[in-house]
């Protein structure tokens, strides 16, 4: 319902959710804000409102709109966190297979038209996918709040 009620709202009266996430500085902003890790270019991070349990968010740290705007080592960044995403879903969900993309612009479907960011999401054979389809419902079995530690359980562990 929050995402929902926020669609109405101006995105130049409201923060970048991605910016705030990338300048999260101690542990405590970094759950609030669901960051996973960070490099010195991109930041992982769980997406608030999940198409999927385990539904990733990949996102240069610097607020860029376009593929076109990204610098080769950004671009390098931005797959490699991505396939170390790909493989923290694999141990710690067992994910079977992956939706990865990119929507460039709102009619395109981007939440954020402003912020560049991939996203990851998890899938299993016989998901429950076709829910949102036909049924215009998300199942998500798992709070974002416990996927969050059992993730962090996993990149701590040396994923």
């Amino acid at each position: 319902m929050d995402y929902i009620k926020s669609l109405g709202k101006d995105e130049k009266d409201s923060p970048c959710f991605l910016c705030q996430a990338a300048a999260a500085a101690d542990p405590d902003q970094r759950r609030d804000r669901l960051v996973l890790w960070q490099t010195d270019l991109s930041v992982v991070l769980l997406n608030r409102y999940p198409y999927a349990n385990g539904h990733l968010l990949v996102a240069p740290v610097q607020h860029q709109s376009d593929l076109e705007e990204l610098s080769p080592p950004q671009m390098q960044d931005l797959l490699l966190q991505t396939s170390r995403a790909v493989k923290l879903l694999k141990c710690a969900v067992s994910a079977q297979g992956f939706n990865i993309g990119i929507n460039l612009g709102r009619v395109a479907g981007a939440g954020l038209p402003g912020h560049l960011h991939q996203h990851i999401v998890p899938r299993w054979g016989g998901d429950v996918n076709f829910m949102h389809i036909i049924g215009e419902v998300s199942i998500i079995p798992q709070a974002n709040s416990q996927l969050y530690a059992e993730l962090t359980r996993v990149i701590n562990e040396g994923i």
